[in-house]
């Protein structure tokens, strides 16, 4: 059969065959006893063009129909089901069931890796899946999951505390790791959508309490298909920053909502991108009441986006008042240390003084003893001298000369004995005031000469 769909074509259908009205797109159809279904397909130009009846082997009939399937069926297709038979082999491959809840009768096999889904999921769950359908050579139905995500509160809930025990159990929740903000951030970086009001929340909050920080803004999707990988993608390029180039810390923030509006909050992937930063994270999700994994994951969580804001950036205003009560602190407390040091340097004069006369009192009293025990160590040598002394003036010439004698001398030499005189001889004479010359008339009792 040939078999050609095209956006101009009005073909006259038979059961088996093309629906028979024209169509604005290009759409696959088949027959059934209760006539045709039609399903729109891509924008693209051929589906099948078969000129001449082919007759194909099984291999290359289950190639072509998956290849219909892959490029024509799968796109923007999403399957909404209940997990059955949900099993994860060597941590790598998961198997499972998909039921449609209104006929028992219809399942499909489904394939994934732990690679491609994130989260915690289990039997029970309803799940919206995307993927490619597939035939395999054994007879199989089956789809190749690409995204899965639970569908419903009930769903989302249980997912959500599913995850949030295997993270807490990992330690992602761990206060110890938790890092500390810097005070006055110069660079923050901003991952939210520019639709949000978050955004516009953040921005005039920071503003308002600290204008010296440059914001680098990640536009990204905060809920629906393209939130996780957008999301992901920013923190990827803001911790791939030079050292010179990033930012101080990192904030996360986005407007409240449902369960489901919230799950790219809860996504596996992103909260281990929240874990694994090398910056500093700040959360802020919704309203104070909503929280999310990574707000548990963050260093810091905040209550609402505003509230990033506040937990980022200091307040101008209290600064200044700090400033002003650290002045003050310091010119009390340079007041009471220089009242303190004048205090001690009086202290210490007049306990210098108190020294000072009793030190010179402690002299006196030495000095005292001294001059007692050196007089009573000399009087002995005292009266020795004394001694010496007097027998000196007693063999004193002079004191001789006091008691009448006189001294005779010839020639300066002291005469001693008569016998060295001659009469005529001229001598001198020293009495005990004064001196004379003299002749000798005569000399009486010679003996042996003798002069000194």
């Amino acid at each position: 059969m040939c078999i050609r769909l095209s956006a101009s074509d009005g073909l006259v259908a038979k059961k088996g065959s093309a629906c028979g009205w024209k169509c604005s797109q290009r759409i696959l159809c088949w027959a059934s006893d209760s006539g045709f279904s039609c399903s729109t397909i891509s924008r693209s130009s051929l589906l099948i063009d078969v000129i001449e009846p082919t007759v194909l082997s099984v291999g290359q009939y289950i190639d072509l129909a998956n290849r219909v399937l892959r490029e024509y069926v799968a796109r923007d297709l999403y399957v909404e089901g209940e997990i059955s038979g949900y099993t994860v082999k060597d941590g790598k491959w998961i198997i499972f069931q998909l039921k449609d809840e209104n006929d028992p009768r219809a399942k499909v096999n489904c394939f994934a890796t732990t690679f491609k889904i994130n989260g915690a999921f289990e039997d029970g769950m309803r799940v919206r899946v995307s993927g490619y359908p597939t035939v395999k050579e054994w007879s199989a139905f089956q789809i190749d999951v690409q995204t899965m995500e639970p569908v419903g509160e009930g769903a989302l809930k249980k997912a959500y505390e599913a995850l949030k025990k295997k993270l807490e159990a990992e330690g992602l929740f761990d206060a110890g790791r938790k890092r500390s903000l810097p005070r006055f951030p110069e660079r923050i970086a901003l991952i939210t959508s520019r639709d949000a009001a978050a955004y516009g929340d953040f921005l005039r909050i920071l503003n308002n309490r600290w204008g010296g920080a440059t914001v680098e803004f990640a536009h990204v999707h905060v809920q629906g298909k393209e939130a996780v990988p957008e999301i992901l993608g920013a923190f990827a390029y803001v911790n791939a920053l030079s050292e010179e180039d990033r930012p101080e810390v990192l904030v996360l923030t986005r407007g409240g909502g449902s369960l489901e509006d919230l799950h790219a909050f809860n996504d596996e992937a992103v909260a281990r991108a929240v874990y694994g930063s090398k910056i500093p994270v700040v959360c802020g999700v919704g309203h104070e009441r909503d929280e999310s994994l990574c707000d548990f994951v963050a260093d810091v969580r905040a209550s609402t986006p505003s509230n990033a804001a506040e937990r980022v950036a200091p307040d101008r205003r209290e600064l200044e008042r700090e400033v002003t009560m650290m002045q003050r602190r310091v010119e009390e407390r340079m007041e009471t240390w220089i009242e303190d040091r004048l205090r001690a340097i009086t202290r210490a004069a007049q306990i210098g003084e108190s020294l000072l006369a009793h030190a010179r009192e402690r002299t006196h009293t030495a000095t005292r003893r001294l001059f007692e025990r050196a007089d009573g160590w000399l009087a002995p040598w005292r009266e020795a001298v004394l001694a010496h002394e007097r027998v000196l003036k007693n063999v004193d010439p002079k004191r001789v000369l006091e008691r009448g004698y006189a001294i005779a001398s010839v020639g300066g030499r002291v005469v001693t004995d008569a016998a060295a005189l001659e009469p005529g001889s001229e001598i001198g004479v020293q009495l005990s005031r004064g001196s004379f010359d003299a002749e000798v008339l005569r000399v009486n009792g010679k003996g042996k000469q003798k002069l000194v």
